[in-house]
């Protein structure tokens, strides 16, 4: 954030060549010059550079307000905060003024009222960005108060009579005047109170108690929706809909790399690569599975697809996956807690309230969901040890095995414990390479999670045998 410019008043703003500019305007000005200058026009949303943010590259430059639909975690609400970026990062504005007016574009009677009494020497202060903008949860007892305004008592009881704009109290749409307001689940607005919006779309006047009130509201509305044919919950009335001038429809990362960043970019870093020996260490081939068991858990038959799996599905899994190995870390007494592959069953009962199947029964105990779900991890990592690896010479780890002997694991047992079944295992740097540990990084804990990777992979290849009771996990010839 750059330093905030000093105040001003209305005579030194107007020789200063300042002009008035709407929000709209405002926003297709700064994302034209990203596009000119090559420069990433909303950073930080993954997955969408081909098929989504154009379209809403195309509406901004219009100067339409949009509606974004698609399914829960499709990062709707993310892109729409980041909208704000777009705009400038200080703006002029009449101190005291409830809504934000531009000193040379008053609008209420208050701010005509200021001019006329102070003129050149009216102050104007300065409003960055980040407080342009403003959101709502659509819920069911949300009232035209809230969105809009209604008349404020006390004013009335001062002595000011009904019919004067200044007994108005503001709600949220006209207070984030010369910003962005976003309405978020729109259906579940009551269809009697997405009526108050049309003005507001159209005509940008505001209406309270059955008087006018001629506002010219500047500011550009946004709003989300998840498919109404999935939520039954309401539906976005005919007229807004007309009125709202793109419909946007999101969807969930394309290509496995977008799930993968999206993976790093929200869950807590550190977790995925970070050197800080008191936080958990997720390895790449750990973070490629949960992302792998999401799309798989999306595409499933047996997965109502029309609820779809939030990206916090897989960001949940991670960090229950890191939980796990920090808990290992305290109680057996590992230096560094890094996660291994026996950490992943506990995602399952962990992540089982964040899918709904197509055919769920009655009986909330019903064990077939998690069933559905722990095939769909092992899938999971059978397709990211073949594709990580795939023609690697393991024999070497076999032969381990050819004397009848057993290597037991589980969620409690140690790095150095585990490695010491195992003993020298030969292609160890190929493996951890394959992984993506880098020549000369690698420690006990990743060498550890790396050869487990590389049993659990020998075992769903049918190259291994494996036994699971609870929470010990036994490979063997």
């Amino acid at each position: 954030m750059t330093e905030t410019p000093a105040p001003t008043t209305l005579g030194e703003l107007r020789d200063s060549g300042a002009t008035h500019v709407g929000v709209k305007a405002e926003l297709r000005k700064n994302l034209l010059a990203r596009l000119a200058a090559g420069e990433t026009t909303l950073p930080g949303i993954v997955g969408f550079d081909d098929t989504v943010l154009p379209e809403v590259e195309r509406a901004l430059i219009a100067g339409h307000d949009l509606v974004l639909l698609g399914e829960r975690g499709q990062g709707k609400t993310r892109l729409i905060r980041t909208l704000v970026g777009l705009l400038d990062e200080w703006t002029p504005v009449l101190v005291g003024s409830e809504l934000n007016e531009h000193p040379l574009a008053p609008v209420s009677v208050w701010a005509h009222r200021q001019i006329a009494e102070h003129g050149d020497a009216t102050p104007v202060g300065w409003l960055h960005r980040s407080d342009r903008f403003g959101e709502k949860l659509a819920t069911p007892d949300t009232s035209v108060g809230d969105l809009i305004g209604d008349v404020d008592p006390i004013k009335v009881a001062e002595g000011r009579t009904l019919g004067d704009p200044e007994t108005v109290h503001y709600g949220l749409v006209p207070r984030t005047n010369r910003g962005i307001f976003s309405i978020n689940e729109l259906p579940d607005l009551a269809e009697r109170i997405q009526v108050a919006l049309l003005n507001v779309l159209e005509e940008r006047d505001i209406q309270i108690r059955g008087y006018r009130v001629r506002l010219p509201l500047d500011l550009l509305l946004v709003a989300s929706a998840n498919p109404e044919d999935y939520t039954n919950r309401g539906r976005i009335i005919t007229p807004l809909k007309d009125r709202f001038g793109t419909e946007v429809r999101t969807h969930y990362p394309i290509e496995l790399a977008d799930e993968i960043r999206l993976l790093h970019q929200e869950a807590q870093t550190s977790w995925l690569g970070g050197d800080a020996l008191d936080t958990p260490l997720v390895p790449a081939h750990l973070v490629e599975i949960m992302a792998r068991f999401t799309r798989l858990v999306r595409e499933s038959s047996q997965v109502d697809q029309r609820s779809g799996v939030s990206a916090r599905f897989a960001i949940a899994g991670l960090e229950t996956i890191a939980a796990s190995a920090v808990r290992r870390a305290a109680v057996a007494g590992e230096e560094r807690p890094v996660a291994r592959v026996v950490d992943l069953p506990a995602v399952v009962p962990a992540s089982r309230g964040k899918v709904e199947f197509a055919d769920a029964g009655s009986d909330p105990e019903d064990e077939r969901e998690l069933e559905v779900l722990e095939h769909l991890l092992r899938q999971a990592t059978a397709q990211t040890f073949r594709a990580r690896c795939g023609g690697l010479d393991l024999t070497g780890l076999q032969e381990h095995f050819a004397g009848g002997e057993v290597v037991e694991s589980g969620d409690l047992v140690s790095a150095p414990e585990l490695m010491g079944q195992v003993g020298t295992v030969p292609n160890l740097a190929q493996l951890l390479g394959r992984l993506g540990v880098p020549e000369g990084e690698e420690s006990a804990e990743q060498a550890a999670a790396a050869v487990e990777f590389a049993l659990e992979g020998l075992w769903l290849t049918r190259r291994l045998a494996k036994d699971t009771d609870g929470n010990r996990t036994v490979y063997g010839s």
